[in-house]
């Protein structure tokens, strides 16, 4: 299974927990496994953060693919001026 770590800003909807293993095959299946799990993280991550897949960094990552041994980190977004 993947693993999924959080950030901070995200550690208040999973109960403070840091990081679980979720299976799925992409980005998307992931979010809504997570949804199940933790509900109202789906919209927190679809709208307010990037996902950083075995270290590489997308801001849409809807069908980019998950595999078991992947490691997933759910990034805030910075936003400023």
């Amino acid at each position: 299974m993947a693993q999924v770590h959080f950030s901070a800003g995200l550690r208040d909807l999973t109960g403070g927990l840091a990081q679980v293993e979720v299976e799925a095959t992409n980005v998307r299946r992931l979010v809504a496994a997570l949804e199940e799990k933790f509900p109202g993280i789906g919209e927190r991550l679809s709208e307010a953060s990037s996902v950083a897949i075995n270290g590489e960094i997308f801001t849409d990552a809807e069908y980019e693919p998950v595999d078991s041994d992947s490691e997933v980190h759910f990034l805030d977004i910075f936003q400023g001026g």
